[in-house]
């Protein structure tokens, strides 16, 4: 058995059954619906974000660069289309509703992905004679060789940054050094396995819009305001997301190494399909939350025999087609996430103007420091399944797992931690001794910088093959995680208590718009740090290491700098929470 299947085992049975016990005694029974759905939707999507960077390097051959791109278009639509979702359930369909037809859209997107039709194939070009680039394997199992006279042969790097080739016998038609600049190298892509791919991830973006800001939204209804519970429950149900994806990155990162990509982009959609079954049998434990605001409207006929609802879902299922187009062109989504950042910001600054009193305003700014935080943070988290994969696959000793499974660190360790943070914060507010969600955001911050610093300061342990110990990444990914246990969860329940009631949806919205922004710019600075592949498998590990460590260094030192700002500004405006985190729930006045 792979060792992190087994040790997976013991963490979940060991933190699990003390999970489940304070779910079923110290909370709503909807929490635990939510929780299982959330599960298996954080299932499907870490399960192919474990293995989506090595599909795009590998059988796509995309260069680092428009992979990096690429992904960071894919993932910042994913948290851009709740921005729609959001104000759609609180306007017409309601966020169980919502949830139910993003499920749905999912678990189509998900098993489409298990389309790769045939891999992407290279070729070089020399002297007027071409060459093909033979690859066998997945990730850092890939044996890349290129074929001469018929005959296999390895290559690296040359001096001038050119080719060499191994090996090669006297009289072969290829000398044995390429300088740079002689040859040329092309790739064919399968037009129909890229159709196939773009599709499914237009019906993930679109399904985790309806989905993604609803489901959080439904967890924070079912506290009243001031309930202490509310932060314990946050984190609870971010337990259930990180159980989702540890057990994604270890199993769908598994199959998809040995059986195929097909079967780890499959695997991923039977989990999505499980959480879909899970909400829909649940429905009554929610307790009446989720419901349309004005069921009558829904009813309403718009066109023909259509009503209100039937045309939102057709409108979603349409709304595929422009995604489909536009995921594929990084500089059009740039634009779209300004425009969306811009708009955003106006409605809010005219909304704090116009419809709030002085509390709910200064709530509301608080909001929106925490949002700008979380962008800082989450560009830097968010490395994990760009730039730190391809670290891991290219300049990690791996002892035995896979690159894609070292993607469940991060959940691995909140399977541990988040129910000591649980219990701390219930435990601190209980005793009005809580820290502001300012000061815990620095905190956060100066964690996640901490991380990369570590990877950097210990450089001196790379092998001779450019290779870091694991452990080190491990230590990387503890940091992320402490760090994301001070911020993330924290964050969606602050935004749910200083949102005013009418608009906590789009609230909630804007906050996963902040990280959209962070995994649009994050893929910008996975591509800066990317490094020469040839057939998906890197040229210089050399190189990759130094361009990785000099990438880590300045991430590394933003977070720490700006969790000190944060930290400072937390004492001028931490009473701008205006009795929101008191137990008793009463607004104070505002100074």
């Amino acid at each position: 058995m792979n060792l992190i299947v087994l040790l997976g085992l013991v963490v979940t049975l060991a933190t699990g059954i003390p999970v489940m016990l304070q779910l079923r005694k110290s909370h709503p029974r909807g929490l635990v619906i939510l929780f299982f759905t959330e599960m298996w939707e954080r299932f499907s999507y870490y399960g192919m974000r474990g293995i989506l960077i090595f599909y795009l390097t590998q059988h796509l051959l995309f260069d680092d660069k428009t992979a990096g791109a690429q992904y960071g278009s894919y993932t910042s639509l994913v948290y851009l289309l709740p921005l729609l979702g959001g104000i759609v359930a609180d306007r017409w369909l309601g966020t169980r509703k919502a949830v139910a037809f993003g499920a749905l859209l999912l678990v189509a997107g998900h098993l489409t992905m298990a389309i790769e039709g045939t891999p992407a194939r290279q070729t070089l070009h020399y002297a007027g004679a071409s060459y093909a680039v033979a690859a066998q394997g997945r990730m850092e199992s890939r044996q890349v060789r290129l074929m001469v006279a018929g005959q296999p042969y390895a290559f690296g790097p040359a001096a001038d940054g050119g080719l060499a080739i191994k090996d090669l016998p006297a009289g072969s038609p290829l000398p044995s050094e390429l300088p740079k600049g002689a040859y040329e190298m092309t790739a064919k892509v399968d037009p129909f396995g890229k159709m196939a791919f773009y599709i499914a991830v237009s019906l993930i973006i679109m399904g985790v819009g309806f989905l993604k800001p609803n489901i959080s939204t439904i967890v924070g209804q079912l506290y009243p305001q001031g309930d202490p519970r509310r932060d314990s429950g946050f984190t609870l149900y971010y337990y259930g997301i990180n159980l989702g994806a540890f057990w994604a990155s270890v199993l769908c990162g598994l199959v998809g190494q040995t059986v195929g990509w097909w079967a780890g982009f499959g695997l991923a959609g039977i989990g999505m399909a499980a959480g879909f079954v899970v909400f829909m049998l649940g429905r009554e434990y929610l307790e009446g939350h989720g419901e349309p605001p004005a069921p009558e409207a829904l009813k309403q006929t718009v066109v023909g025999p259509v009503n209100r609802e039937w045309a939102i879902y057709a409108l979603g299922l349409l709304g595929v087609i422009p995604v489909y187009f536009l995921v594929q062109v990084n500089r059009i989504v740039g634009f779209g996430l300004e425009a969306a950042t811009v708009a955003a910001i106006a409605f809010i600054v005219w909304f704090m103007a116009v419809k709030c009193n002085p509390v709910e305003r200064q709530r509301m700014g608080l909001a929106m420091v925490l949002i700008f935080g979380a962008v800082v943070f989450f560009t830097l988290f968010e490395q994990a399944g760009t730039s730190l994969n391809l670290f891991a696959a290219r300049n990690v000793d791996l002892m035995g797992i896979s690159a894609a499974q070292t993607q469940s660190f991060n959940a691995g360790f909140i399977l541990i931690f988040a129910p000591i943070f649980a219990a701390l914060w219930a435990w601190l507010a209980a005793r009005g001794r809580d820290p502001d969600p300012t000061l815990k955001f620095g905190l956060g911050l100066i964690q996640v910088g901490l991380g990369f610093l570590v990877v950097v300061w210990a450089q001196g342990m790379a092998d001779a093959q450019f290779r870091m110990p694991l452990f080190l990444l491990g230590l990387l990914y503890l940091l992320h995680t402490s760090g994301e246990l001070f911020l993330s969860p924290v964050g969606l329940s602050e935004i749910t208590k200083l949102s005013v009631k009418s608009i906590v949806s789009f609230m909630m919205a804007v906050w996963f718009l902040a990280s959209s922004i962070a995994q649009f710019v994050g893929g910008k600075i996975a591509g800066l740090m990317g490094t020469e592949t040839v057939g998906g498998q890197v040229l210089d590990a050399h190189a990759a290491l130094k361009t990785s460590l000099d990438g880590f260094n300045k991430l590394g030192w933003a977070g720490v700098g700006c969790g000190v700002v944060f930290i400072a500004l937390s004492f001028l405006i931490k009473a701008w929470a205006n009795g929101a985190n008191d137990a008793s729930g009463h607004a104070q006045p505002a100074e």
